[in-house]
């Protein structure tokens, strides 16, 4: 081992205390009222935490610039919610990096770019995402700057495949978003470029599945957007999804796959031979099994009828590790020398828990985008089968108590010194809007937390309690005094996106020394202050370039 990853010993902190560092993933700190469902849920185990403020509980942000966002306008996600709590640094991110590379142009100069440029004389570009402002997978703004870059730089046909959101923004937003985009296209129109809409669907049934929990969802957007067949035809997407959206219980999310067909039936853009693909999405995890289909050779989820030989790129890359897509627009941020491998090389033996919907998130999203282990032999990552085919408010629980009794034997087991662990109740309950179900997944949540306290008070050690960002403590959009909004039929108008609130830490044990407290000087704490934080109470000194630690110890 280099001299580079020794880590200085702590002047008063020791070492060998196990620590449970938990994740309660969508679990933020707002009023209590009704439709905060942490605060209406029976959580007696997080109340009695936050009893321990101000010395053992405080908050601390977990959006915007806090978490490598563009701006504190940004709610946050998962995903660099855990890049920022693994690396204990904060870098661009999501958005902010692609923001970046378009306001440089550098998004025109990368090898992606060059890619895809190759099929701009003779083929269709096609751009396929999320139409949406919701800043969480996709930003409009964004796809209208990219259509004018690729329009002035030799795209001569573009053709987009548009998928409505009503998750991260309004449920009816999409008519205004087409609109927009409409009235771009007919820009670039009038400049001689054939750019229309091809094709289209809500989020949550065409394309945008993952964790490859339904591979129909795919198929779906497939059969519209590469074989151009659909069970609804329309003449333009403006008018398609004002009659998709007439039918009864119709929601943004859930609408069926659509195709545009010119005067004689005929579909104005399936995706063939020769022509060039991106997906605009930044976000990875409802891109990557579309990714798949677009670029694996080898492929059986379903039949791909004619598999076109495409120049296939993404906004971003969506796995390194599997280094997926091969070609992408905007180069991911070089996130190394995570806490993780720190703490491996100095002996800190790590268990790693959660459910398949949030497992990447402890282990791959904590490595800083880094799949397997940093050392086998001082790592144990366990991922527990989360419910397929089914909406998580059906089974609210969720596999929390499977996770936390996991979690309990490895910290009993005697083997780890760091044992960690994501809770993804509070967040995939909460994406439902199903607010009774968001109670229940928020009291088996606090059960879980429950289960992992009493073995580290057991073995005499350590925990850390925190979340990645907010969603079940809000469940209700707000207009600008706060007070519920309500839709045209005096209904409130469910919240299901994650919220621009800060989240607990709650940091105890017996494992503690007497004299431990968080400190007055970093009151704009946030995600990666954590890691230091916990390397701290491993009993070492953080990496100077880390973020400051939240701890300091008082003598007595």
């Amino acid at each position: 081992m280099g001299e580079s990853w020794k880590l200085v010993d702590h002047p008063k902190l020791g070492k060998g205390k196990t620590i449970a560092v938990i994740v309660l993933d969508g679990w933020g700190e707002s009023n209590p009222n009704e439709y905060n469902c942490i605060h209406v849920a029976h959580t007696p185990t997080m109340d009695s935490l936050k009893n321990g403020a101000p010395h053992h509980w405080r908050l601390i942000k977990a959006h915007g610039k806090a978490v490598g966002l563009p701006t504190d306008d940004d709610m946050g996600n998962s995903e660099v919610g855990h890049n920022a709590l693994g690396a204990g640094r904060i870098y661009a991110q999501g958005a902010k990096l692609v923001d970046l590379a378009l306001a440089s142009g550098k998004i025109y100069e990368g090898q992606g770019f060059k890619y895809i440029k190759e099929s701009f004389q003779t083929g269709t570009l096609h751009l396929i995402g999320l139409l949406s402002d919701g800043g969480v997978h996709s930003r409009l703004d964004q796809v209208q700057l990219l259509l004018k870059g690729v329009s002035e730089r030799g795209a001569r046909r573009i053709r987009l495949h548009i998928l409505t959101d009503g998750r991260d923004v309004l449920d009816g937003s999409s008519i205004g978003f087409v609109e927009t985009l409409e009235n771009d296209l007919a820009v670039l129109r009038q400049k001689g470029i054939d750019a229309k809409i091809a094709s289209g669907g809500g989020r949550m049934n065409v394309t945008m599945d993952r964790y490859e929990n339904d591979w129909s969802v795919v198929k779906r957007g497939w059969d519209a957007q590469v074989l151009g067949e659909a069970p609804y035809k329309f003449t333009s997407a403006l008018e398609a999804i004002k009659k998709l959206r007439a039918e009864p219980k119709a929601n943004d999310q859930y609408l069926p796959p659509f195709v545009i067909v010119d005067e004689s039936g005929k579909p104005v853009g399936p995706i063939v031979d020769g022509d060039a693909v991106v997906t605009f999405n930044f976000r990875a995890d409802r891109m990557t099994m579309l990714a798949k289909a677009l670029e694996y050779e080898n492929f059986d989820k379903f039949d791909r009828v004619p598999y076109p030989k495409i120049n296939y790129a993404g906004m971003l890359e969506y796995d390194g590790e599997l280094k997926l897509p091969n070609h992408y627009l905007v180069s991911p941020p070089e996130i190394e020398r995570t806490s993780g491998e720190y703490l491996v090389h100095n002996g800190v033996r790590t268990f790693a828990c959660s459910e398949t919907v949030k497992f990447g998130h402890v282990t791959f999203f904590w490595n800083g985008n880094r799949s397997g282990y940093f050392n086998p032999e001082l790592e144990e990552y366990v991922e527990i089968p989360s419910d397929s085919g089914i909406t998580f408010n059906e089974q609210p629980k969720m596999k929390a108590l499977q996770i936390a009794e996991k979690t309990r034997d490895a910290i009993l087991s005697g083997k780890f010194d760091q044992v960690r662990v994501n809770l993804p109740n509070g967040d995939m309950v909460g994406h439902t809007g199903d607010i009774e179900a968001t109670v229940v997944a928020c009291k088996a949540a606090d059960e879980a937390v429950k289960i992992i306290l009493d073995a580290i008070e057991q073995v005499g050690g350590i925990y850390v309690v925190t979340a990645d960002h907010g969603n079940a403590e809000d469940m209700v959009k707000r207009d600008k005094t706060g007070k519920p909004q309500l839709d045209k039929n005096g209904n409130i108008q469910i919240l299901t996106s994650h919220t621009l609130e800060p989240v607990p830490i709650a940091i105890g044990g017996p494992g503690l020394s007497a004299g431990f407290r968080f400190r007055n000087d970093v009151p704009n704490g946030g995600l990666a202050n954590v890691a230091a934080t916990v390397i701290n109470l491993h009993g070492f000194e953080a990496p100077s370039d880390y973020e400051q630690t939240l701890i300091e110890v008082v003598d007595n």
